[in-house]
């Protein structure tokens, strides 16, 4: 969880719980669960007024990137969080981070402060935010996480993610968790990080339980289902 930059291929699939079951079962001897067990993350998502990034996003380009807040749990204005820059180009995915309070990094992309310190990331950070001018918060997502490390293999990672919520409403890291469920309470997110190709038991396993990779944005998914309403609501008032 600390600052830094992460360069790794990502790969999602979408579980129910007797095939997340049957996963565990097989990284078991492989993964172990990282000390922080299962955590709820918080992230709150910046865009244009016109949602230009997420827009983007979802046509699938080789290039696209997002800039969010993020914390574990509901932030506190003096507590720590991170102010995330997350770039995806031909399938892999860079990220780069720098930890500020709620409150330094809430002013900073609003354009009322400065990185913490003067560093490549901090730059990069203030770059994208000259280049896009009018970002503001756009959408809020919480889930719980429980992340797993391959102690062979320090690029290999492997998350679930539950209970993935979003709202439009309420746009702070310092509100409790809440909003509309984006899955059904049986499902989970497979995410599976790694720096080169899969191991074979994990490959195996996948395909021995009809676990198959998935294109999922949390982000993504959020903003075409209220996209969707909006247009369902405007014809039905028209």
């Amino acid at each position: 969880m600390s600052n830094g930059t992460f360069q790794r291929h990502e790969v999602k699939f979408l579980l129910d719980s007797h095939q997340r079951s049957a996963l565990e079962r097989a990284m078991r001897g492989h993964m172990e669960a990282d000390a922080y067990g299962e955590s709820t993350i918080c992230s709150l998502y910046y865009d244009t007024p016109d949602s230009r990034l997420i827009r983007r996003s979802l046509e699938k380009p080789d290039y696209k990137e997002k800039l969010r807040l993020r914390s574990y749990g509901a932030a506190k204005p003096d507590g720590k969080i991170f102010v995330e820059l997350k770039k995806k180009y031909g399938g892999v995915v860079y990220k780069r981070r720098i930890s500020m309070t709620e409150r330094e990094a809430t002013r900073f992309l609003a354009g009322n402060g400065a990185p913490p310190e003067d560093s490549q990331i901090g730059r990069e950070i203030e770059y994208f935010l000259d280049f896009y001018q009018t970002l503001e918060p756009s959408m809020y997502l919480c889930y719980d996480r429980i992340a797993y490390f391959c102690p062979a293999d320090e690029n290999l990672r492997i998350t679930f993610d539950r209970n993935i919520r979003w709202r439009t409403d309420g746009l702070t890291l310092t509100a409790p968790p809440r909003g509309e469920q984006l899955i059904r309470p049986d499902q989970s997110l497979l995410e599976i990080k790694t720096g080169t190709a899969m191991p074979l038991w994990l490959v195996n396993a996948l395909n021995e339980n009809g676990i198959r990779r998935t294109s999922f944005s949390k982000y993504g998914r959020a903003y075409t289902i209220e996209q969707t309403r909006k247009h369902i609501g405007g014809i039905n008032c028209a």
